[in-house]
């Protein structure tokens, strides 16, 4: 690529592109020559904007975070309408739909990211333990609403959810799990706290 050539939005460019790679290739295969290739930018475009490759890392798992983040307020929002089970199928679809399970991966890998991670205060691991709480804090609302037991472990339901989601999502090898065995595994775990017909 030419040198002085605007890129608009690089750094969402060049996440996009490693999200592609983890996706496609997994957590082996991302380097900073595969992400500024896959992002169609010079090797050093990555490095005029991140101090080094596990600093580019950090910032994408936590660009990533912050979609959870969002995906959190629309689920919660979602509280007391359509169906507990059918709320919650959709929401482990999308965390793990999208790069979560390649983001574990890396972060299990990567010494160097998990180290920047815990300086900047992130405990757990990360998207898992954002999608826990946004399950849990979903779960909550329901249970406020009655439609989730009162004497619900909320605190246990929304791990065993983001556990059980997990494996199932877990084989990149593997076809996506289908709505219906997701749904199964969902209905299941809260079958003796929800409230629905």
């Amino acid at each position: 690529m030419p040198t002085g050539v605007a890129i608009r939005d690089v750094r969402e460019q060049l996440f996009d592109a490693a999200e592609r790679i983890l996706l496609r290739d997994g957590p082996n295969a991302l380097t900073s020559r595969a992400v500024t290739t896959e992002a169609g930018c010079a090797k050093g475009v990555l490095h005029r904007h991140f101090a080094d490759f596990d600093a580019f890392l950090a910032e994408l798992v936590r660009d990533r975070i912050g979609r959870i983040d969002e995906q959190a307020a629309a689920l919660r929002k979602s509280a007391g309408s359509g169906t507990v089970a059918g709320n919650l199928t959709t929401a482990v679809q999308e965390v793990f739909g999208s790069v979560a399970v390649a983001i574990v991966g890396l972060f299990i890998s990567r010494d160097g990211l998990r180290a920047r991670l815990r300086q900047s205060g992130s405990v757990g691991i990360p998207l898992l333990t954002e999608a826990t709480a946004m399950i849990a804090a979903y779960l909550d609302a329901e249970r406020e609403l009655g439609r989730v037991a009162a004497d619900a472990d909320t605190g246990t339901l929304a791990p065993t959810l983001i556990g059980a989601g997990h494996l199932l999502f877990a084989d990149r090898e593997s076809p996506t799990p289908d709505t219906a065995a997701v749904r199964k595994v969902v209905a299941t775990v809260i079958a003796a706290v929800t409230r629905e017909p």
